[in-house]
């Protein structure tokens, strides 16, 4: 359904709209926790490293499309806001056509360099052939994890975040049971994994590029949008690139990382692959509010509804850091129990050493959660304004300070080096997003034009 989110208060507004968006995150991380859980309490410890030094390369593929799903994202909502319904559609058909493109290259580029960027993060020779089949076969799957976030995207930008949940859904439950016949049953090891991924990751794509183009053609069935505009590729890739080159650079950064954590024993690798996928959750389930609060500030910008803006920043604020304390508070509870998600019980003196690591992970980390989210909703606002520079700067310096800290403090202080390498990352970056938000510079960002009633200029609502 798609839904205009300029008017209504602005809490339901957000809870309504990030209730599903929620839920596939969750969904989607259950099926990549699936992946994980099962390689390494049905497969060995060896296999999950492995799967977890795989996700550091396929981490870099999905900047370029999560990258691109949010210059699409702001553009289309921006566009549907203003009721100009012929570029909204006009938009996506775009990015359809530029994404499909986009990953063709990838294909071709991932297959050249899977192995170069394993040798590059100091892999052990245990963990890189599994690494690598997994690569081999996640690769020719691109073209669905690029149009799939297209899809969300669109769907995101048009307000209706229940039709991407259905498929998500659906696409992760089969996941998790593939995995379960593939690895269990059939016992296809690390390569299995990556075929139960590929293959419902397809589903997901298909089913969703289906609907898109079904609710485009029902919507406003006069309004005819063309195949391909330069002007709105132009004015995607103008919001797309700098989120693109930070998402890439963050996945460097990550590998750099990972190359600091090969380091260390296999142990501490396992645990460091776990523990990132339990971060990674619990960022995404942030993000994902983060992006409602994108699609509402962007559609009311859009639509000169600049005093609306506030609001929304404080709904989703509340929103996010609910979540962030309920998963910090059950993490800190039961520690052990997160950490053996992952790990093959069945033998505990192998185990010691992946456990202990795991838990410094999470008393060191999860504090940080708090401010964590509020960078996340702060960008959000930054994001739906187009205040790309903004956005960019706090995500970059994240990223220098954690790199930089993994490496001082990895050597100074080993393991736990690198888990406060993660939490001093979030600390200034938190407060650069806010002020970029409180003093409102985003504002600039906004094209000087009457809303649609004619009541002034959209800049000086908030003056």
């Amino acid at each position: 359904m798609i839904t205009d989110l300029t008017e209504g208060k602005p809490s339901g507004l957000i809870i309504k709209f990030t209730l599903p968006m929620l839920a596939s995150v969750i969904f989607q991380q259950l099926y990549t926790l699936a992946d994980f859980i099962i390689a390494g309490k049905f497969v060995s410890l060896d296999a999950l490293a492995a799967v977890g030094v795989a996700g550091m390369v396929t981490f870099l593929f999905m900047a370029f499309a999560t990258g691109s799903n949010i210059g699409i994202s702001v553009v289309v909502s921006q566009h549907f806001g203003a009721k100009d319904y012929e570029k909204t559609k006009t938009a996506v058909y775009t990015s359809l056509i530029s994404m499909a493109t986009l990953a063709a290259v990838f294909t071709v580029a991932g297959v050249l360099i899977s192995s170069p960027l394993l040798d590059m993060m100091n892999t052990d020779s245990s963990i890189k052939a599994p690494a690598l089949e997994y690569l081999n076969i996640y690769i020719f799957g691109l073209i669905f994890l690029f149009i799939y976030n297209t899809c969300n995207g669109a769907f995101s930008a048009l307000g209706d975040s229940t039709t991407p949940f259905i498929f998500l859904a659906i696409s992760s439950l089969s996941n998790i049971a593939l995995d379960v016949v593939f690895v269990i049953f059939l016992d296809m090891g690390v390569a299995g994994v990556a075929w139960a991924t590929f293959i419902c990751q397809g589903f997901a794509s298909v089913a969703a590029l289906t609907a898109l183009l079904l609710r485009l053609r029902r919507f406003e069935p006069g309004v005819k949008g063309r195949p391909f505009s330069f002007a709105l590729f132009k004015e995607t890739a103008r919001l797309a690139v700098p989120s693109i080159l930070q998402q890439s650079f963050v996945s460097v950064g990550n590998i750099m990382i990972m190359a600091k954590v090969n380091t260390f024993n296999n142990d501490f690798v396992a645990a460091y692959s776990s523990c990132i996928k339990l971060n990674t959750f619990v960022i995404n389930c942030c993000m994902t509010v983060g992006n409602a609060v994108s699609s509402y500030s962007a559609q009311n910008i859009g639509a000169g509804e600049l005093q609306r803006i506030k609001g929304g920043f404080r709904s989703g604020l509340v929103i996010g850091e609910s979540v962030a304390l309920l998963v910090m508070t059950v993490f800190m509870i039961f520690p052990k129990a997160v950490i053996t998600l992952f790990l093959d019980t069945s033998r505990p003196e192998l185990i010691q050493g992946a456990i202990a690591a795991g838990k410094n992970f999470i008393y060191i980390v999860t504090p940080f959660y708090v401010l964590m989210t509020l960078k996340i909703i702060s960008d959000g606002v930054l994001r739906g304004a187009g205040a790309m520079l903004e956005f960019t700067a706090g995500t970059f310096t994240s990223l220098f300070l954690r790199v930089l800290f993994s490496y001082v403090l990895g050597t100074l202080i080993g393991e736990n080096g690198i888990w406060w390498a993660i939490s001093i990352g979030w600390v200034l970056p938190s407060a650069m997003s806010y002020i970029f938000y409180k003093t409102g510079t985003w504002k600039r960002k906004v094209k000087k034009r009457r809303p649609p009633d004619g009541s002034g200029d959209l800049n000086n609502q908030l003056m």
